[in-house]
């Protein structure tokens, strides 16, 4: 179908348009409406329906046998490492950490911020904090104390997940001092941190933090439904003009509206590779490399 026959029909049956598109995802409760825009400028979209956003990403397409596709691509061009994670490991992965992150203590609704470079326990942290129906919001990696300082308090997060630190073309940026300072700075406080060791980067980890390793070898949780108007995740802005500005993202119009543009703007179908130049820092990045191409459309193997 042309692209203009799609605005037509998005304009002139945006209802019908909109329910039509949500058959893409997975859903506990299948939404009877599409929007509701009786409070604007608030819309609340798809506010009757149930899902979980780290299902539609991962456990569905084990359920549906393709398990042992690949759903993530890692290429590190600093430190010359590649791998390949498959749907089914992806997902147990993934269902340890939630798994950890509960045994922390974080439930449905709490904040979880996370303070790592560009690897993939990045990406699995995002999505366990979706599993358990847990808010996450991403800091890009080598942000200032201040900047995470903010954040942190803007959040109030019951954990922090970071790393020793990452790694640029030319230098190293450690982390550990950065959210040091940054913890001595914020007024919130967190009820836990959590550092994962790179290979590349040693550090003096404070002995308060968890070590990732055994964070991540909890028994797994299972996705916890969540209303499509739950918080998915909170991203801030730049804070270039004034203080940095969180903007929530809900569950089911994100999974819908990244699902929609696969198809009908990029073209992305079964088995092909998406790639984005972008960090998960920064909205493009975020969206694009973990919550666009794993959901991909309903029977679809995406990939990344």
């Amino acid at each position: 179908m042309r692209y203009e026959d799609l605005i037509a029909q998005s304009t002139s049956d945006p209802e019908g348009f909109w329910l039509k598109a949500a058959q893409a995802i997975t859903w506990d409760q299948m939404p009877r409406q599409a929007c509701d825009f009786s409070t604007p400028p608030i819309a609340k979209w798809f506010p009757d329906g149930v899902m979980n956003t780290c299902y539609n990403a991962l456990d569905r397409h084990v359920a549906a046998g393709r398990g042992t596709q690949t759903a993530l691509i890692y290429d590190s061009p600093v430190t010359h490492t590649k791998a390949r994670y498959s749907f089914a490991a992806m997902r147990d992965e993934v269902a340890k950490i939630a798994g950890g992150l509960r045994d922390l203590g974080v439930t449905k609704g709490d904040r979880v911020l996370i303070y790592m470079p560009m690897v993939p326990q990045a990406v699995f942290a995002m999505l366990a904090c979706a599993r358990l129906g847990a808010v996450h919001s991403v800091v890009f990696g080598g942000f200032a104390a201040k900047e995470i300082a903010v954040r942190l308090d803007d959040t109030a997060a019951k954990v922090v997940l970071t790393a020793t630190g990452g790694i640029e073309p030319g230098r190293i940026v450690p982390y550990i001092p950065l959210m040091e300072e940054a913890l001595a700075i914020a007024r919130h406080q967190p009820q836990a941190l959590v550092c994962l060791s790179r290979p590349e980067i040693e550090a003096d980890i404070p002995a308060f933090y968890h070590d990732w390793a055994r964070f991540a070898a909890a028994t797994p949780a299972p996705c916890e439904p969540v209303a499509s108007t739950d918080p998915l995740y909170i991203l801030y802005t730049s804070g270039t003009t004034g203080a940095p500005k969180g903007i929530v993202r809900e569950n089911g119009g994100h999974a819908v509206a990244m699902a929609w543009t696969m198809q009908h703007l990029y073209d992305v179908g079964p088995g092909q590779v998406f790639w984005a130049a972008s960090d998960i820092g920064w909205v493009v990045g975020h969206s694009y490399i973990v919550y666009a191409p794993l959901p991909a459309q309903r029977g679809d193997n995406g990939a990344l």
